[in-house]
């Protein structure tokens, strides 16, 4: 094979790979997905509000809306009723042996309330309530823990004027600053701990077989 050839050949190896990336990958598997469908799903709201939809709700029409649809199961005031979920009070519990998460209590943000109740809620039916009954009921639901008043209309425009109280007590995940220290590049492969043995057999339990298994380790 001449010189020529061969570089040919070695220039069209490597580019095998760019080419093959290069054109796109068909599965013939589904359809693309349409405009709609990626609105449907891209619901998620930013702590900051970012995402929210139009609309707007207050803490009266909430209730309403929360007696007829969600006091069944979470109580007249958010305080559960039987096994379901408690939505009240609960502060100053996270620390102790009982502690009690609540969305007034727990939740850092906002937007986790209201993700939770727009993608979930009610138990049974839920994505059913309009945009402007879950705003309604995310500020009932932010009264019972007296994070907003009995006044208080949520909207895209007074979504920064409510902070949740345990917005503090979360924090970014640091091991890759705070544990550094204790990564090891090179870590051990090869005599890390001694073989397993068999010190004593079960014998009139008969669970330990008395041969070794072959191709097996004793």
């Amino acid at each position: 094979m001449s010189r020529s050839v061969s570089l040919a050949l070695l220039l069209a190896l490597l580019a095998a790979p760019a080419l093959a990336q290069s054109k796109s990958r068909t599965y013939n598997i589904g359809q693309p997905a349409t405009s709609g469908q990626i609105a449907g799903w891209d619901i998620d709201v930013r702590p900051d509000g970012q995402g929210a939809p139009p609309g707007q709700g207050s803490v009266k029409a909430g209730e309403k809306i929360y007696l007829e649809k969600c006091a069944a199961c979470h109580g007249e005031f958010g305080e559960s009723a039987g096994r379901w979920p408690q939505l009240a009070q609960g502060k100053g519990t996270l620390a102790s042996h009982d502690p009690v998460k609540t969305v007034g209590s727990y939740y850092p943000y906002l937007g986790s309330v209201f993700d939770y109740i727009r993608r979930a809620m009610p138990f049974g039916d839920a994505q059913s309530l309009s945009n402007d009954e879950l705003y309604a009921v995310t500020a009932y639901v932010l009264n019972l823990n007296d994070i907003v008043d009995d006044k208080f209309v949520l909207s895209r425009a007074t979504w920064g004027q409510v902070t949740m109280p345990n917005q503090g007590g979360f924090y970014d995940d640091d091991r890759d600053k705070v544990e550094k220290a204790f990564w090891n590049a090179k870590p051990c492969m090869k005599d890390c701990r001694p073989p397993v043995k068999i010190t004593g057999r079960a014998g009139v339990l008969d669970v330990t077989p008395d041969q070794k298994p072959k191709g097996g380790v004793e």
